[in-house]
């Protein structure tokens, strides 16, 4: 029994009624990003959108986006879920409902929004459910928030042509979560720009193979 409820945990999200309760206090967090020295919490500069995703483990995540020419910041932490200000022990746990995400800020006149998604999708493999790779669990799973409605349309047009390109490879059935930013809660300290802190630390993060085709002919706004 013990077993079978582990391994509900870690492939089912909670109810709101299950979920833990959380707290008030919000997660104290460096003032700047140790690569980008840009703040880590808004408001950003006029002009700069966000966008937050969920693409596996964190760590990895977030280095591929301060990578990124135009990105401004980036900062790790949980969303799409129901326990306020969690911390990462109660999202490990199941029991949050949480994704392991990553908030981008970006200047759109810098880099598209098309080419900050190719990196989302060429990043991970989207058609993994709640997993990535061997870590395994709700907060893995793939996912993308958009906080306006050109970056919904551009999320759903470039989901749906690179699963065409996906399914031409063989691949299976993209299960990406394309929703509206939900609260957008910090991570601890430790974990921000972990990759930078830590350049041998873990990144469990690997790609399809397949290349998705925005910038192909595509149009995806």
């Amino acid at each position: 029994m013990a077993l079978f409820s582990l391994k509900k945990k870690k492939s089912e999200l909670p109810s709101a009624a299950e979920a833990l309760p959380g707290r008030a206090s919000e997660m104290r967090v460096p003032a700047k990003h140790t690569v980008l020295g840009t703040p880590l919490k808004g408001p950003f500069p006029a002009g700069v959108e966000t966008v937050i995703v969920g693409l596996g483990c964190f760590w990895g995540a977030e280095r591929k986006f301060w990578q990124q020419a135009g990105v401004y910041s980036t900062a790790v932490g949980y969303a799409a879920g129901f326990t306020p200000n969690p911390t990462y022990e109660e999202v490990c746990s199941g029991m949050t409902g949480h994704n392991e995400v990553v908030l981008v800020a970006f200047d759109p006149k810098a880099v598209s929004f098309e080419a900050l998604l190719k990196t989302f999708w060429e990043s991970h493999d989207p058609t993994q459910g709640m997993r990535q790779g061997g870590d395994m669990g709700t907060q893995y799973r793939s996912g993308i928030y958009v906080t306006n409605a050109s970056q919904r349309k551009a999320a759903e047009a470039a989901r749906d042509a690179y699963q065409a390109a996906l399914t031409k490879a063989g691949k299976g059935q993209i299960t990406t979560e394309i929703l509206d930013a939900p609260t957008f809660y910090y991570a601890e300290e430790y974990h921000q720009q972990y990759l930078d802190k830590n350049p041998g630390g873990y990144c469990g993060l690997g790609g399809t193979g397949v290349s998705c085709p925005i910038g192909a002919g595509v149009a995806v706004r």
